[in-house]
C-alpha cells in the first residue's frame, strides 16, 4: 500500500493537510486544519501531470479566483479563502471544507420527492443566477458561465438552520463572458449534459447552462436522462443533442406524476436552439416559485426589504402572558441589568432559564401603562417583523409594536426596535433561536419599580418569518461587511419610516374591532 506523501505535510506553515478526500482529472482534494486560525479547511491542488502546462495553471488560478468572489457573494457556491504554489511548483487553492453527498449519489439511490426537488432546484438556480451576474475583473463585471452542470458537480450538505444546503463546485471550465471575446472555442464539458452549441465550441452565454439544468432537473425527477446516445462519443452525443427530441417524463415512467408548468418549464430549457429556452435563470426562478410555494411548506422567502414592505402586516391574535413553564424563570429571576439605565430604552436579550435560551427583548415603561397592557390585555394589538439587508453590512431590524386602545389612541403604538448585527455572535444566535422556538418573549419593566419583571408578553413568529430568519442567519456568514454598520441601520430606518403609516392604520382597524378571544 503507497502512503501519500503529502499527509502530515505543513503547507505554508499553515495548512496541516490530513487525509485525501478526493481526486480527478484536474487535482486533488485534501482535508486540512488551519493552525494558524483553527478550523477544517480542504485544499485543492492541480495535478502533478498538468502544471506544465501553462493554459492549465492559468485556468486553475481563475477557478480559485472565481470562487473567492462568488463564494463572497452567494451561500451556493463553494467559497475559497486563500491561493498558493507550494515548494514543489504546484498550484493550489484553499476552500471551506464540505461534508455531505453528491446530488448523483443521491438520485442514484432515491426518486427525490417533489418537494424536494423544488428546494434543491431553487438552491441550485440561486448559485448559477450569481455566477451569472458576474465578478469584477480588471474592474470590468464579467459574467461566469459554468460549462459543467451535472449531478456530481452539486453536493447537498446538512445544516443546523436550513437543512438541505445546496452548494455548486468545480469552476474549472467556467469561462468569463467578455465583450472582446469572439474567438470559438474548443469543447470543454461533460457529453450527456452539453448543450448543442457547447459541442459545436461556440462562445458560450448564460442559456447553454441552462440546457444542462434541464437536463439535470430532468434526471432528479425521474433517474433517467432525457436524452440516449447510442454510443459513449462525443459523434454519439452530438447527434442526440442536436437532433434527438428529449424523452417525455410519461414515457420515462407512466406513474410519475409531475404538474403540468414543472414539465413545461423542464422541457423548455431543453430546447435545441438557445433562443427557445428560458433566457436566464431568472425565469427559471420565477417558473419554480408558485410551485414550491403550492407544494412545499417550507418555500422559499426572499430577504429583500422591497419584499418584506409589500407583505400585509402580521398582527397577532392576542397577546398573551409569558407561559406558566417560563414565568416562573423569567419574572421570577428576570432582574434589570446593573448596566442599564432605569429609563425608556428597549434592548435585546438572550435569557438563560436554566434548562433553554430564550430570545428575549426587555422594554422599561411607565407603571401605568404596564398595568393596563395587563388589565386589557383582550384589546391588545401586537404587530412583528423583520426588516434585513446584506448590504453595506449584514444588520436585521427586529420591530415589535403594541396597539392598546385604553392608552395609544393618543401617544400612538409603542415601538419595540431592536438591530441585530448579523456579523457578531450574539446576533447569530438571537436570529438562530427565533428561528427555531417560533417565538419570543416581551419583558416589561416599571419605571417606578425597576428591578424585577413585571409583565411578560409571549410573541409568536410565523413559520414562514421562521424559514427567512434561519435563511438570513446562514447568507450573513458570506455576506462581507462594505460598510459600516451604522450605514444598514439608517438604510432599515428609511424602510420602517415608509412602512410605519400602514402599520398604524392596520393597528387601529384591528383595535377598533371585536377582540379576538
Amino acid at each position: 500500500m503507497t502512503t501519500d506523501p503529502n499527509i502530515g505535510h505543513l503547507l505554508s506553515n499553515r495548512y496541516q493537510l490530513v487525509e485525501l478526500v478526493g481526486k480527478g482529472a484536474m487535482g486533488r482534494v485534501y482535508r486540512a486544519e488551519d493552525v494558524l486560525l483553527g478550523g477544517v479547511i480542504a485544499v485543492k491542488f492541480l495535478s502533478q501531470a498538468l502544471i506544465v502546462n501553462d493554459s492549465l495553471r492559468k485556468r486553475f488560478k481563475f477557478e480559485a479566483r472565481t470562487c473567492a468572489q462568488l463564494g463572497q457573494k452567494s451561500i451556493h457556491i463553494v467559497r475559497v479563502t486563500d491561493y498558493g504554489i507550494n515548494e514543489d511548483d504546484v498550484p493550489y487553492y484553499v476552500m471551506e471544507y464540505l461534508q455531505g453527498e453528491s446530488l448523483s449519489e443521491i438520485i442514484s439511490t432515491q426518486t427525490l420527492l417533489l418537494p424536494r426537488f423544488l428546494s434543491l432546484a431553487r438552491q441550485i438556480c440561486l448559485g448559477l443566477q450569481c455566477a451569472h451576474q458576474g465578478i469584477l475583473m480588471d474592474g470590468q463585471l464579467c459574467p461566469i458561465i459554468h460549462r459543467d452542470i451535472k449531478p456530481s458537480n452539486i453536493l447537498v450538505s446538512q445544516n443546523a438552520l436550513l437543512g438541505e444546503l445546496v452548494k455548486i463546485l468545480d469552476f474549472g471550465i467556467a469561462k468569463l463572458l467578455q465583450e472582446d471575446s469572439g474567438q470559438t472555442s474548443s469543447f470543454m464539458g461533460t457529453l450527456p449534459y452539453s448543450s448543442p452549441e457547447q459541442m459545436e465550441g461556440q462562445d458560450l452565454n448564460a442559456r447553454s447552462d441552462i440546457y444542462s439544468l434541464g437536463i439535470m432537473m430532468f434526471e432528479m425527477l425521474t433517474g433517467k436522462m432525457p436524452l440516449q446516445a447510442e454510443t459513449h462519443t462525443f459523434g454519439a452525443w452530438y447527434k442526440a443533442h442536436h437532433s434527438k427530441p428529449p424523452r417525455t417524463f410519461k414515457s420515462v415512467n407512466p406513474t410519475l406524476k409531475v404538474p403540468n408548468a414543472l414539465e413545461t418549464l423542464v422541457m423548455g430549457c431543453l430546447e435545441k436552439k438557445a433562443a427557445d429556452r428560458p433566457q436566464s435563470i431568472v425565469e427559471v426562478l420565477k417558473a419554480l416559485e408558485p410551485l414550491e410555494q403550492r407544494y412545499s411548506a417550507n418555500h422559499h422567502i426572499g430577504n429583500r426589504i422591497s419584499e418584506a414592505l409589500a407583505k400585509k402586516p402580521l398582527i397577532e391574535e392576542r397577546s398573551r402572558s409569558v407561559a406558566p413553564s417560563l414565568s416562573g424563570d423569567i419574572a421570577a429571576h428576570a432582574m434589570w441589568p446593573k448596566d442599564k439605565p432605569v429609563a425608556q430604552i428597549v434592548f435585546p436579550q438572550i435569557f438563560s432559564t436554566g434548562k433553554e435560551s430564550v430570545p428575549t427583548i426587555w422594554v422599561m415603561l411607565p407603571q401605568k401603562e404596564i398595568h393596563s397592557l395587563q388589565v386589557n390585555r383582550i384589546y391588545n394589538r401586537i404587530y412583528k417583523n423583520f426588516l434585513c439587508s446584506m448590504s453595506p453590512h449584514p444588520m436585521v431590524l427586529w420591530l415589535t409594536a403594541i396597539y392598546n386602545r385604553f392608552h395609544s389612541k393618543e401617544q400612538g403604538p409603542r415601538w419595540l426596535r431592536c438591530y441585530l448585527d448579523l456579523k457578531t455572535p450574539f446576533g447569530q444566535e438571537m436570529l438562530r433561536l427565533m428561528g427555531e422556538t417560533g417565538q419570543y418573549q416581551v419583558l416589561l419593566f416599571a419605571l417606578e419599580d425597576p428591578p424585577q419583571c413585571a409583565h411578560g408578553i409571549t410573541i409568536t413568529i410565523h413559520p414562514s418569518q421562521c424559514s427567512l430568519l434561519k435563511q438570513w442567519a446562514i447568507a450573513s456568514q458570506s455576506s462581507p461587511s462594505l460598510g459600516h454598520p451604522s450605514m444598514t441601520k439608517n438604510l432599515l430606518q428609511a424602510e420602517f419610516e415608509k412602512l410605519k403609516p400602514k402599520i398604524v392604520e392596520d393597528l387601529e382597524i384591528t383595535s377598533n374591532s371585536s377582540p379576538w378571544v
